[in-house]
């Protein structure tokens, strides 16, 4: 495997630079093929599902035209380092959420876990498909010299935890593992958000480092261990749908055959249907038949005043800029239609 040491020792800038030049004209008979270097936000086991089977399979219709060499979270550098080295080109591409790699734009707060906008994952591709959050992201993107791609839902964001949660009270003062956005907003409520590695999540619950992780759905705590060291499970989620999007380096994107771009979006569009049915359906089955985590929940009345205080916390962030209440505002707008389309796009 590997290791960020051998990686950046084999690949220095210069080398970066001279290596993507070299590799990046249309293969022809001979000549050896384009190489990426991917990196995900995913560790080993998520990303089986994530994205390696995508990946596997763009590298094997592509061939010698095109080869993508996927990293795992931290692999290569740190998450929160993702966007800087995907702009310098010491990674070409990179499959993330916006807030997590801290990427400089005005949509960054938007990625991952914004509180409350999505109530199923199939909300995401509509808003960015139907919606503008496409246009509004790949502007962004192009500003700061990055290729925003596509982007798709992953799972909802619930709190797995050592002790249970019944009540709001009983989140106070909680260590949590989550990300940057949903701590922020979590906060209100006494969770103390924690950053760590996501390779040391699992030891940082058994060893008391943390109290909790609020930073996926049920389906993933079981994918990665994390039902394992937790005992609890909160049935109320923060957000129905996590927000990833893939990203390129632009040159790199920019000097790749035509053929090549539509087939790294096919590849991008089978990624998020997969992660739509497994998701989907891995969140019901555990709900009922994991065996893993015992279930709590927060009564409906109690909760309603987390969504209310998400309402607020969305005005707080239209107000910083000209760009996030234009995405709040469709935020609204579209949640807004939903609730009047009534079952099955909402239950009120």
């Amino acid at each position: 495997m590997t290791t960020r040491r051998s990686f950046l020792s084999k690949t220095g800038a210069a080398g970066v630079a001279a290596g993507a030049s070299a590799l990046a004209a249309p293969a022809v008979h001979g000549q050896e093929p384009i190489r990426w270097r991917m990196q995900t936000y995913a560790g080993p086991a998520l990303a089986e599902h994530v994205i390696k089977p995508a990946i596997d399979s763009f590298n094997k219709v592509a061939g010698d035209e095109m080869q993508i060499e996927l990293f795992f979270a931290d692999q290569l550098v740190p998450t929160s380092e993702l966007f800087r080295a995907m702009q310098r080109g010491t990674i070409d591409a990179v499959q993330s959420d916006d807030d997590s790699m801290a990427s400089p734009t005005e949509v960054t707060v938007f990625g991952g876990y914004f509180p409350f906008a999505c109530r199923y994952s199939l909300d995401v591709p509509v808003l960015f498909n139907q919606w503008g959050l496409a246009e509004i992201w790949e502007r962004e993107y192009d500003a700061v010299g990055v290729k925003w791609l596509s982007a798709g839902a992953w799972d909802p964001c619930h709190f797995a935890t050592k002790d249970p949660i019944h009540s709001l009270a009983d989140m106070e003062g909680k260590r949590v593992f989550t990300f940057p956005t949903a701590g922020r907003f979590l906060s209100r409520f006494g969770v103390v958000p924690v950053t760590l590695p996501w390779e040391d999540i699992e030891v940082a619950v058994q060893t008391g480092e943390l109290d909790g992780i609020a930073w996926s759905g049920i389906t993933e705590d079981y994918t990665v261990g994390w039902a394992d060291v937790t005992d609890y499970f909160l049935t109320n989620n923060i957000s129905g749908a996590w927000c990833g999007s893939f990203f390129a380096n632009m040159d790199r994107w920019n000097e790749l055959p035509d053929h090549l771009k539509e087939l790294l979006k096919l590849t991008m569009d089978s990624s998020h249907y997969y992660r739509q049915h497994w998701y989907w359906g891995g969140e019901a089955r555990l709900r009922v038949e994991g065996e893993k985590m015992q279930l709590t929940t927060i009564p409906d009345e109690e909760w309603a005043t987390v969504e209310a205080a998400a309402r607020e916390f969305w005005d707080e962030v239209a107000a910083e800029s000209e760009t996030k209440a234009q995405v709040v505002q469709i935020l609204k707008d579209y949640n807004a239609l939903m609730e009047a389309a009534g079952r099955p796009y909402r239950y009120t």
